[in-house]
């Protein structure tokens, strides 16, 4: 593979989500037109939001390189006329409100957005995990007719999956804020 050169490189290790995606952004903004951030990431799940939120704001997601434990990301930042505003999915829940619906028996669909490990320690009875970066050819396995309340960590993968659902004609799709950071119900994990 060929040397990449970045403008920039940002550290990012050892950071959760969604805090490469916070640095990202601020990071970016320094950048001129053209220029080349090099975000480096150890969370698995940052290869997912990187691509989620570059194509979400209009910046250009060039690729990833793993080095060992280390995720590289490339973003080339857009000129102004091809930055999108960053989008937010409005329909969104609380986690009080999603525990109040399962313990009043609705029958609800939960779609846990997390990477796999995130998944096996800790989530929603039910939940079904489709992380974010299989979300896209996966979805042909949900019901579009189903009401579907998506879940992350702190609320902004859930967010990226929810618009990429509604992209896909998924009309009863809710965020649910806060995610499980937020989450005080009962949760399982993998025997």
């Amino acid at each position: 593979m060929p040397d990449i050169k970045a403008n920039q490189t940002l550290d990012c290790k050892g950071l959760a989500c969604p805090m490469p995606i916070v640095k990202t952004k601020k990071a970016i903004d320094q950048l001129e037109a053209g220029q080349v951030i090099e975000v480096q990431a150890t969370d698995k799940g940052s290869l997912a939001d990187i691509q989620g939120w570059a194509k979400n704001t209009g910046h250009q997601y060039l690729g990833s390189v793993e080095e060992g434990a280390v995720l590289k990301h490339y973003i080339r930042k857009s000129s102004p006329g091809e930055v999108k505003e960053e989008k937010k999915h409005l329909q969104v829940v609380s986690t009080e409100d999603l525990q109040s619906k399962l313990l009043s028996g609705e029958k609800v669909k939960i779609i846990d957005v997390r990477e796999p490990a995130e998944y096996a320690f800790n989530r929603i009875p039910g939940a079904i995990s489709f992380p974010l970066g299989e979300l896209e050819r996966r979805f042909n396995e949900l019901n579009p007719a189903d009401d579907i309340y998506v879940i992350c960590r702190t609320g902004n993968r859930s967010d990226l999956a929810c618009q990429l659902l509604k992209e896909k004609g998924f009309k009863h799709v809710s965020n649910v804020e806060q995610g499980m950071a937020g989450w005080s119900g009962p949760t399982e994990q993998k025997q």
